[in-house]
């Protein structure tokens, strides 16, 4: 024997959800997966600017008796934070991209959500610190002779940096993203409704 139809609602036409499933009309679908992609252009642009920071300071070395990034720790600071923050950003890009083509996430929702909120929050701490010890050796480099012996070093460090500091606003701003993503998901207990 079949059990009984759900009455319908108001309309006539729908039927009710199930009791203990959540609806989640088309409209908030379209709004989660533009958000997503919001994320995307995001953590895209984060990588591009910490990707070409990191190539500009990793190819500031021209000659034998110019400086060399290397040696400078600030410098090197700069290299590895802004290489490590494109490498991160690269697999969060695949990661958004999994999410907006099958609409679920790679782990587990709860961990997806808490991962990406830390490791953002992680990261951006890690370029600001880089990219601020990166500027005040530059500016200490320009009161010496360094910059005046090889001009084109500090002016490549110096744009290494600004667009380092380029990608810890991106990063900053998908970590905003992410930290809304967070509280939606702690107020409504699961899922990512708006």
């Amino acid at each position: 024997m079949r059990s009984p139809r759900p009455q319908a609602v108001a309309t006539g036409n729908e039927t009710p959800p199930l009791p203990g499933t959540r609806f989640q009309s088309t409209v908030s679908i379209h709004k989660l997966r533009r958000f997503n992609i919001l994320i995307l252009v995001f953590r895209f642009a984060a990588f591009c600017f910490s990707l070409a920071a990191a190539i500009f300071m990793l190819t500031n070395s021209k000659g034998s008796d110019l400086p060399r990034w290397q040696d400078f720790e600030a410098y090197r600071f700069v290299a590895v934070a802004n290489s490590i923050v494109a490498l991160y950003s690269l697999l969060e890009i695949g990661a958004s991209i999994w999410e907006i083509l099958r609409a679920s996430t790679i782990l587990p929702e709860i961990i997806q959500v808490w991962f990406d909120f830390g490791h953002d929050q992680v990261f951006a701490y890690v370029l600001l610190s880089a990219n601020s010890a990166g500027a005040t050796l530059a500016r200490t480099l320009k009161e010496t002779d360094t910059c005046t012996a090889s001009n084109t070093f500090c002016m490549q460090s110096d744009i290494s940096i600004a667009l380092g500091f380029a990608g810890f606003l991106f990063i900053g701003i998908s970590s905003l993203l992410s930290g809304f993503r967070v509280a939606n998901f702690i107020i409504n207990y699961s899922g990512f409704y708006l």
